[in-house]
């Protein structure tokens, strides 16, 4: 979705406005060009001014599913929306390098995972708050709660490699068992929907389609 229409229809204008909070679209914000090379693939990105002059970056993700391949949205998969360049589909073949090649570039400072409330078969209450400065640790452990082993994710495998932080990680708090054990599975029908939509745009038909 365009962004400007998803912060009307979420109520970011509102809340912006009642908080007297800045609200930013980066496809709009001015940027400077940077390259980065990973896995032999050179990238060529936009970083928003935005990002570049902040004095602190904090990203706030959420731990969800997604496509076949990838498997975890968390704090690495996040940063892949502060790319402006709206057509981000083109990247779908190329996503795990695409994601380290952000994170690699667009350093933040700190990531805080709300896993209030997380959907999986279904949404459930979680009641989970994780915070690290390290995006792959944070991942891992988000994968590890999801029931997802963090070595079999391409790009978590991939940015460890990038020196952007450790798979390996110690957790402080509440035992991640406890999340783990009452995090909502994936049912059979949306694996098979997660299955068809990575063929659709594995294959260039989801393009085709308007699917991004």
């Amino acid at each position: 979705m365009i962004c400007k229409y998803a912060f009307k229809m979420l109520g970011y204008d509102k809340l912006a406005k009642d908080y007297n909070v800045k609200l930013v679209n980066l496809s709009e914000d001015l940027c400077s060009p940077t390259y980065v090379t990973i896995n032999n693939i050179r990238f060529h990105f936009s970083v928003p001014k935005t990002i570049q002059d902040a004095d602190l970056k904090i990203n706030v993700p959420k731990i969800k599913y997604t496509m076949r391949g990838i498997d975890l949205t968390c704090a690495l998969k996040n940063i892949y929306g502060c790319n402006p360049y709206t057509k981000k589909f083109r990247y779908h073949p190329i996503l795990a390098e695409t994601i380290v090649a952000l994170n690699k570039i667009v350093r933040f400072d700190l990531h805080i995972i709300d896993g209030y409330i997380v959907s999986g078969i279904q949404p459930r209450r979680l009641g989970l708050v994780m915070s690290s400065q390290d995006p792959v640790a944070i991942d891992a452990a988000a994968a590890e709660i999801a029931g997802l082993n963090p070595q079999k994710i391409k790009y978590l495998q991939l940015a460890e490699k990038e020196g952007i932080g450790k798979i390996s990680y110690k957790p402080v708090g509440a035992p991640i068992d406890y999340f783990k054990s009452r995090y909502p599975r994936k049912d059979f029908k949306k694996k098979l929907m997660g299955k068809a939509y990575a063929t659709l745009l594995l294959t260039g038909l989801g393009e085709k389609l308007g699917i991004q």
